[in-house]
């Protein structure tokens, strides 16, 4: 256990006496470029994410949302979104892993220590397509299929909305953790650009040694212009490109003489081009036709660990000093969606359909197929996954002269999805033709054979019903149900209860109780990897299958059941003048948790090769409905804004996440109910990078000030320890305690010229270093699970010109 409860309420305590986001920033729909506007009154701050009542504030709501402005996510030297956001919100994290395949290039965000995948993600209100990408690899998430933040450039934002709540009687499947809801811009007029370059500066120190690196550059460039047509017609183009160098962070190989970085660890070369366009416009007097746009196209390179000349004989005319191969992988995105909303017969109604797909090509470059030997190839293609969905939704809502007033909604939505895997190059998988010896595949990353290919989809139709009352002044009340229907596992549902009582002007009490799901994701039902290898002149295959496939369903695999979860929260809402103060405890009880397995292989057990012997596998693993656990913290988020005549406007910010996840141990299974002895289906590693894998304390401060033209944002921000877990203690790997300082100076006039200057970890904060004892390749320099990555001090500059 990380903190007990006393510890949680302790700190909670200490962050609601001392007070101070510039976190929750312009709502209202850009119609110039500005230095990017002045957050308004806290008042102002309409939310729609959460509550579907008109003009309610996010200091009025029953459930914790926080709103951040696309000019906060800007304003940094990142300009990857995930990581934007991980920097403002507490309860976001953002961890950047390193040799763990695809999910080098596709990170995925987690919200309260949760997995990627349960947390529901929108765009202007409307469900965002997953990945295609299943994290299979021992990294934060490992299982999930999460939607890939970075492909909504944040140059394209006017805000984001987190929803820090259960929400899947309000927005359906996934939304156990929260909703981010993504806000794009709406701007009939103004644009500008921008072009932001940085560098590393940094003193490496790993275990077997030190360096210095200066370099490792990152590019951006973005664009964005609003036109007018019309009454209110607008028209929002943004674009945005990157050219980012990898970065390496790789200890020293001591297998090598002399001693030298023979590894690639850190991020990976990225080179991608992002547009998206949002347009809108009234028809008649009471109706609006809207919609949007956007893809991206994302070329990633990331190394896989390193092939010594000793280990690459079969290939030693080809690399006669060794080779790293390096995995690429090509990305394209594309979201849309178009709608039709205004009143009718008094009624709201918003009707619309979207349509979303991801792309992932694979190839494995400088590399080699051993089975092939010195004629092998060195670049491979090795297959692609594709995953779409279509979502088509009808919402419909009227407020009533009801108590002081009654919001009605309630709508329907219809879902498909798709998943598919495509084959690569036989060299990329298999031995060459009359070959049956040495190891087959792509050195790095074996491709995708037939024998993985598959093309899976499903159906889903849901309608909900969402209440809320205002019954006093001081009384709120929400209720909300939804019903599912799934084609592959059935039917659902989920309510929840939603409480407010504002005790006096200043002071609320707000509280939550709901039931979530998350429906398995097409890609942990479906995916397929398996690799083929000779023994004994026969085909043996080994990898992860579906837990329906035959060679699944002998070992006791079932057909994969929904995630399902409990939330409870209570919190206060404190305000005066300038300050604001919200508390927000939570607890989520989650069952019937899906996990892969580790693999069960015949060597367990007579009986496991027996089992396994007639489809001639020598291991397997699936996906399992084996855990529950229990997630318990505190959000606090406390501001403060201070106008001073002379000495400008100062905004503080001072916010918090404590989080405690507990597996019991008691759900774990120790069998599928068909092998005796039974072999261990999650190991020691696999419920350690649960409970410990994301920080169990992450505090964040920010002052930004600003006078006239000039700004400046300084922030600070605490991670608590965080474990890699290891197959014992003793190969366990600890980021330590740490705290990130950012600062950034700007001059930002309303329009013209603009510049920034400003560094990320400003004292060259690493987590700690990987011991040489769990290291023994010097690869893997420090731990891939660190909430804020293993970079260093990052220096950038950022022009722009507004108009």
């Amino acid at each position: 256990m990380r903190f007990r409860t006393s510890s949680l309420l302790a700190i909670a305590t200490t962050l609601a006496v001392a007070a101070p986001p510039a976190f929750a920033q312009d709502t209202t729909p850009t119609a110039e470029p500005q230095a990017e506007p002045a957050a308004p009154a806290e008042d102002t701050q309409i939310v729609v994410t959460g509550t579907r009542a008109q003009g309610r504030s996010r200091l009025d709501t029953a459930s914790p949302v926080d709103v951040l402005s696309g000019t906060a996510l800007r304003n940094q030297g990142t300009t990857e979104l995930g990581a934007a956001l991980s920097t403002v919100a507490p309860s976001i994290d953002f961890p950047r892993p390193s040799a763990v395949d695809g999910t080098d290039a596709i990170r995925p965000a987690t919200l309260r220590g949760l997995s990627p995948d349960q947390t529901l993600v929108l765009i202007n209100g409307v469900r965002a397509n997953a990945s295609a990408l299943l994290n299979i690899n021992g990294s934060v998430g490992r299982g999930s299929a999460a939607v890939d933040l970075n492909t909504i450039p944040a140059t394209a934002l006017e805000r984001i909305e987190v929803l820090r709540d259960g929400a899947s009687a309000q927005y359906g499947s996934d939304a156990i953790a929260g909703v981010i809801n993504v806000r794009l811009r709406e701007a009939r007029s103004g644009g500008g650009v921008t072009a932001t370059y940085g560098f590393y500066a940094t003193d490496i120190d790993t275990a077997r040694g030190s360096r210095s690196v200066t370099g490792e550059p990152t590019f951006t460039a973005s664009a964005w212009q609003g036109l007018g047509f019309g009454n209110d017609g607008y028209v929002t183009l943004s674009g945005e490109y990157t050219k980012r160098e990898p970065t390496n962070r790789a200890d020293f190989d001591p297998r090598v003489t002399p001693t030298r970085v023979t590894g690639r660890f850190g991020d990976p070369e990225v080179e991608q081009y992002t547009g998206y366009i949002n347009a809108g416009t009234g028809i008649g007097d009471n109706w609006k036709l809207y919609g949007w746009f956007g893809y991206q196209d994302r070329d990633s390179r990331s190394a896989a660990f390193p092939r010594l000349a000793s280990a690459a004989t079969a290939v030693s005319g080809i690399y006669p000093n060794g080779f790293l191969p390096i995995i690429n992988t090509k990305s394209t995105n594309a979201n849309g969606a178009l709608g039709l909303k205004g009143d009718l017969a008094g009624w709201n109604v918003d009707l619309n359909v979207a349509y979303g797909r991801n792309k992932i090509a694979y190839y494995t470059r400088n590399s080699a197929n051993y089975a092939y030997g010195n004629a092998s190839p060195t670049n491979f293609y090795d297959g692609a996954l594709i995953y779409d969905q279509w979502v088509a939704g009808l919402d419909v809502s009227r407020s009533f002269d009801v108590f002081q007033s009654l919001n009605v909604a309630f709508g329907v939505e219809g879902r498909r999805e798709g998943f598919k895997i495509t084959p690569g190059e036989q060299a990329s998988y298999g031995y060459p033709t009359g070959v049956t010896t040495g190891t087959p595949g792509a050195q790095g990353f074996g491709g995708f054979s037939p024998a993985n290919a598959i093309e899976r989809g499903r159906k889903n139709v849901s309608g909900y019903v969402d209440l809320e009352a205002q019954v006093t002044d001081k009384f709120l009340v929400g209720l909300a149900g939804r019903a599912e229907h799934y084609t592959d596992f059935g039917d659902t549902g989920t309510g929840k209860v939603s409480l407010r009582y504002d005790v006096t002007p200043w002071f609320a009490l707000r509280g939550t109780a709901s039931t979530g799901f998350r429906a398995p994701s097409l890609q942990q039902q479906y995916f397929t990897s398996v690799a083929s290898v000779i023994q004994n002149g026969n085909p043996i295959l080994t990898g992860t299958f579906p837990s329906v496939s035959p060679v699944a369903t002998a070992l006791g695999g079932l057909p994969l059941e929904p995630e399902r979860s409990t939330n409870l929260s209570l919190g206060t809402v404190i305000r005066s003048g300038g300050f604001d103060l919200t508390v927000d405890a939570y607890q989520i009880r989650l069952r019937n948790q899906l996990a892969l397995s580790e693999n069960i292989a015949s060597s367990f057990s007579p009986q496991v090769a027996a089992l396994l012997l007639p489809y001639n596998v020598s291991a397997a693993r699936f996906f399992i409905n084996g855990l529950r656990s229990r997630v318990r913290g505190v959000d606090v988020v406390a501001h403060y804004k201070l106008r001073a005549d002379d000495a400008g406007t100062f905004d503080f910010t001072l916010a918090g996440n404590l989080n405690q996840t507990k597996v019991d141990r008691s759900s774990i299974p120790t069998s599928t109910g068909t092998v005796n002895p039974a072999p261990t289906l999650f190991a020691r590693s696999r419920i350690y990078s649960i409970e410990q894998g994301t920080p169990g304390e992450k505090l964040t401060g920010t002052i930004d000030w600003s006078l006239d033209k000039l700004a400046i944002t300084a922030r600070a921000s605490y991670y608590g320890n965080v474990i890699q877990p290891g197959t014992t203690p003793a190969a366990d790997i600890y980021t330590g305690k740490h705290t990130i300082a950012d600062l950034e100076l700007r001059y930002q006039a309303l329009k013209g010229a603009q510049i920034a200057l400003g560094v990320n970890n400003l004292f060259d904060e690493y987590p700690d270093y990987t011991i040489a004892a769990n290291n023994s390749t010097g690869v893997v320099g420090f731990p891939y699970y660190s909430p804020f990555g293993f970079g260093g001090r990052y220096i950038y500059a950022r022009i722009g010109l507004n108009w």
